[in-house]
């Protein structure tokens, strides 16, 4: 990735305090080529995410079927969260998306957008909004 997207993703990680503390998990994709078998490589994908998966997770994938969400909403989804006590593991598909073994684990889906992001923009999105939505919940200035 490019520095850009780690300084980016960094400056909101380390925004958020302990028992919101965001540990980035990157599966490496699988290799395509031309005459690549584009669904065994997502299902091998799907397998190497769920191994990453801690015991016990609340699971969340990004998709662009789930639920959207406004940054309230969002805030909401947080607080269950945190109430919940367990991991919370957010899920994001490679170029082609999610294995269906993947979504099956999933207890909510969330959609950023009805358009397809680059992953290095998407990881930055995400962390903001956690960012934000945090913000919501603590009554700090950030999301004014």
């Amino acid at each position: 990735m490019p520095g850009w997207v780690q300084q980016g993703y960094d400056e909101y990680a380390k925004r958020l305090p302990r028992e919101c503390e965001l540990v980035l998990k990157e599966i490496a994709p699988g290799k395509r080529t031309k005459n690549s078998d584009v669904a065994r490589i997502v299902k091998e994908e799907g397998e190497r995410m769920i191994a990453a998966i801690p015991q016990g997770s609340h699971i969340v994938t990004l998709d662009i079927p789930g639920k959207t969400w406004t940054t309230p909403e969002l805030a909401e989804a947080m607080q269950r969260w945190l109430e919940s006590g367990q991991h919370v593991s957010l899920l994001i598909g490679g170029p082609e998306g999610l294995a269906d073994s993947v979504k099956q684990l999933a207890r909510e889906s969330w959609s950023l957008s009805k358009l397809t992001f680059p992953h290095p923009l998407v990881r930055i999105v995400v962390a903001e909004q956690l960012y934000r939505a945090w913000s919501i919940l603590h009554n700090h200035p950030y999301h004014r």
